[in-house]
């Protein structure tokens, strides 16, 4: 029986691909001892358990950014949250450690390695984290979601995805789809979605009483399927072939309605959209380190994708650069037919091929 540690979380960017790939380890092994290191404070103290797992914990200890008295006190704050990890991994006798990142990722690199226990280190963003640029350094390998990642041997893998992505069937849920959303399985369909807060930018191109380009969408002979996040006013006009949702606890349904996509730019968004082959138009969340340019950047390169600069998208924009593509099927076609170049399904088994050659390597 071989015991995993996976380490990652804080967000749901860390999270996911992290059950995705535990999943994976228990349906292939159901003997397999799969055990998640994450903080209390975490996403991962509440979606670990609820799947199943053991969640061992380890201390939160940010990167100090400044000179103050967090910093002054941090060596000694990340020297025993890595002995909390070392305990754990003689203690349950863990013989490989696979790290997403996060706070719980640096202390269980450092513990991996002063244990003399292989890790491996996967990166769902195209700017890398500081636990991940640390931990590339010493891994036993390195996976990447993005091409041009700048990680000390990184190999392209691609995302962990969702099961129901991964297995999604989109021509065969259709019908259930557009029953779903009551909208029309003939007709195209425009998908605009900015994540589980929404996207105010993309709300007030698209909305109604804003830049009201939702009519444009429907002149044009297509459906819109509009999640404008549930902390959205956004007025629902109650036009026929306009859904409008706060929120879709299906996105799967709503993957299988898209002919078009335009969204936000996180890392799990691109690599879905990418592995599902579907034509989108990204708007990056302008805030932060600017991951998202780069996480749609490859995408845009192989011409799957486009990109408008968050500044730059409002109902003009739609009506001058989405519109248009609306009614250009060949250029559709040609973005659909890229996406094999950039999106892959096969992310999870790829991450799952890296832990078996570490653990081959150290057996042999």
């Amino acid at each position: 029986m071989t015991t995993y540690l996976l380490a990652g979380g804080g967000t749901a960017g860390h999270v996911n691909p992290l059950l995705a790939v535990a999943d994976a380890l228990r349906e292939r092994d159901a003997e397999a001892d799969v055990l998640v290191l994450g903080t209390r404070e975490g996403l991962e103290a509440r979606l670990v358990p609820e799947r199943g797992y053991e969640l061992l914990i380890v201390d939160k200890v940010p990167f100090p950014r400044r000179p103050d008295r967090a910093a002054a006190a941090f060596p000694s704050r990340f020297a025993r949250a890595i002995a909390q990890v070392r305990r754990h991994i003689r203690e349950r006798g863990v013989e490989i450690v696979v790290g997403f990142g996060g706070y719980a990722s640096a202390p269980a690199y450092v513990a991996a390695r002063r244990e003399g226990v292989p890790y491996i280190v996967h990166e769902a963003n195209a700017r890398p984290g500081l636990a991940n640029r640390l931990g590339a350094r010493g891994a036993a390998g390195v996976g990447v979601a993005f091409e041009g990642t700048p990680l000390k041997g990184a190999q392209v893998v691609g995302m962990p995805l969702r099961r129901e992505i991964v297995d999604l069937d989109r021509a065969a849920l259709r019908d259930e789809a557009a029953d779903h959303f009551s909208l029309d399985p003939e007709k195209p369909t425009l998908l605009v979605f900015g994540g589980s807060l929404g996207a105010q930018r993309l709300n007030e191109a698209f909305g109604e009483g804003h830049g009201a380009a939702w009519k444009d969408v429907l002149a044009a002979g297509w459906q819109l399927l509009h999640v404008t996040g549930e902390r959205s006013d956004l007025a629902d006009p109650g036009v026929p072939g306009y859904c409008v949702r706060r929120y879709v606890d299906r996105m799967d349904l709503a993957f299988a309605m898209a002919d078009l996509i335009v969204s936000r730019a996180g890392a799990a968004t691109v690599s879905e959209i990418s592995a599902l082959g579907i034509p989108a138009v990204y708007v990056p969340y302008a805030v932060g380190n600017g991951e998202q340019v780069l996480n749609a950047s490859s995408a845009v390169r192989a011409g799957a994708a486009r990109l408008i600069l968050d500044v730059e998208f409002t109902g003009e924009r739609v009506r001058s650069e989405v519109v248009p593509l609306l009614a250009n099927e060949a250029a559709r076609d040609a973005m659909r037919a890229a996406s094999a170049s950039v999106g892959t399904r096969a992310g999870t088994d790829n991450v799952v091929a890296l832990i078996d050659g570490a653990l081959a390597r150290r057996r042999a």
